[in-house]
């Protein structure tokens, strides 16, 4: 268009300035595909640059004229600004006060102290690895959950391990298996192992303890996590069409092109509460005693007891469990099972530390917790409920740039985070994008420990449910502790008639199988 009203321009003068127009806007185009700080830019020249303009209306016109800070989901744009803020280390404080409603239901609040903590190493960790585990792994408290590569970009995967290297935690591969961008930067590993085995599976698809066994002994590789269900569809499997494998996707799965790759909805290495005791304690072996334990969202509370009765009885302790929240993400699921099925978290992770407390093993089982996890207080929250430690999906998502277009199943992702597309992922600088993981990473935890600091505590791990109040629906507030709270240790162990919930479940329980006692008789 400038060559056109170049030329044009010496019939009609005044074309000449129409010109103009056209090369500031063919040197703002060039510009834009040329600079690594917008995967929008890049990807979106010139036309891009409307989104930036509508994110910087004055925030009084956006919020009455177009939405508030608390509208959009799953996540509000005060929640995703916040993780924009801190991966980009400007300013995150907040001025004239809350925007929350504080008086009505569901609003919840930390209770602080007078008597203040200030905190110069805000590096929280915790060990990870019961008395059975031979290489046990100090993990941070927030890491990276599960993203497979193929649901996400090569160039997101990179960036996301880059930052795990730079700031000292982990980041969980996924059911996806461990890929080469996986392994490029050398950031802690937590291996995921789902129904299809990928990366340690024979052909038939069932699982290949010698395959396993490669796998596990790569340094890299600090935990493994055996996926039983996901929050986002628990008890749903999956299906990667042959159009979608690349060489790379199957090469980290170790699958054949041109055939869809299926992920059954259960496991074929085991079937009863025992053969996953015995599962957990093969792969405990097969990889030289590193952490293994399993993720899973509450369905059937009966069947985790099951799996705990299956403890107690075979000696066989996971090392961990990862309490996944119904509330989470996933690159593409039914919408009925992501509205609908599963427990979401605050419940799923309060009655898994309750019933392993009721058991007497809380102490050998380190505890992890997942679902829109994205700030200091949800991960305070987190911990007060039982937790030892918090992963995180879409929060590390946002920081490498993820805008929620919720377009992540039409590999037309726009900012190159959850796509195959060779052209739309190489917007995504993995420099610039690993830096911000990093970032993000250290002041989240700085801002956990000022609240850890505030309530008076000297470590995140104390807090507890009574630190936190909620509005009740008649207006009145009630302690977290009184919705929450910790029961005795050991209690499922002895006769008594109080926390029926659990004793009639628990009761009702096997070792021997996940079905009910009515329908194994």
């Amino acid at each position: 268009m400038a060559i056109i009203t170049l030329v044009v321009s010496f019939w009609h003068p005044w074309v000449f300035f129409l010109c103009l127009f056209f090369l500031a806007l063919t040197g703002l185009g060039i510009r834009d595909m040329r600079q690594h700080k917008h995967s929008i830019l890049r990807n979106y020249p010139v036309i891009g640059h409307m989104r930036f303009l509508f994110e910087g209306i004055r925030p009084e016109i956006r919020q009455y004229l177009i939405e508030s800070d608390q509208d959009e989901q799953p996540f509000s744009r005060e929640q995703r600004s916040l993780v924009y803020q801190r991966a980009k280390g400007v300013e995150d404080k907040r001025p004239f006060g809350s925007h929350e409603r504080v008086y009505e239901a569901g609003y919840s609040w930390l209770t602080h102290s007078v008597q203040p903590v200030h905190f110069s190493d805000t590096d929280f960790r915790i060990n990870i690895g019961g008395p059975k585990c031979a290489k046990p792994y100090s993990a941070s408290i927030y890491n990276i959950s599960a993203m497979s590569f193929g649901s996400l970009s090569a160039n997101a995967i990179t960036a996301l391990n880059t930052g795990a290297k730079m700031g000292g935690f982990a980041h969980d591969t996924g059911e996806g298996g461990i890929s080469r961008y996986h392994r490029q930067p050398g950031g802690d590993l937590i291996y995921e192992i789902g129904s299809g085995y990928f990366g340690c599976r024979n052909d038939d698809g069932t699982f290949s303890p010698e395959k396993f066994a490669t796998q596990a002994a790569d340094d890299q590789v600090k935990m493994i996590e055996i996926k039983l269900s996901q929050g986002a569809k628990p008890g749903h499997g999956g299906m990667l069409p042959a159009s979608k494998i690349t060489t790379e996707i199957a090469e980290a799965r170790d699958i054949p092109m041109g055939v869809d790759c299926i992920s059954p909805a259960g496991h074929s290495a085991f079937s009863t509460p025992l053969e996953l005791m015995a599962f957990i304690g093969q792969l405990r072996e097969l990889s030289g005693g590193k952490p293994v334990g399993f993720k899973l969202c509450i369905g059937h509370r009966r069947e985790f007891m099951c799996m705990v009765k299956a403890m107690l009885e075979t000696g066989i302790v996971p090392d961990f469990i990862v309490v996944d929240g119904s509330e989470g993400g996933t690159g593409a699921a039914p919408l009925e099972f992501a509205n609908h099925v599963g427990m979401p978290m605050t419940e799923g992770l309060t009655f898994v530390h309750n019933t392993l407390r009721g058991a007497g093993i809380r102490d050998q089982v380190k505890v992890g917790a997942g679902g829109k996890v994205v700030s200091a207080f949800d991960i305070a929250r987190a911990l007060s409920l039982g937790a030892d430690w918090c992963n995180s999906a879409r929060g590390f998502m946002f920081a490498i740039g993820c805008i929620q277009a919720q377009a992540c199943h039409t590999n037309h992702c726009p900012v190159g985070v959850a796509t195959q597309d060779p052209l739309r992922q190489k917007a995504l600088d993995v420099g610039d994008k690993s830096e911000r993981v990093a970032r993000f990473h250290r002041n989240t935890l700085k801002a956990l420990g000022e609240m850890a600091g505030a309530a008076g505590l000297h470590d995140p791990s104390g807090f507890l449910p009574y630190h936190f109040m909620t509005r009740r629906g008649d207006g009145q507030m009630t302690e977290a502790n009184d919705v929450y709270n910790y029961l005795p240790e050991g209690f499922l162990l002895s006769a008594g008639d109080d926390h029926i919930v659990y004793r009639e479940r628990w009761a009702r329980a096997s070792a021997d199988s996940f079905a009910p006692p009515e329908a194994r008789q």
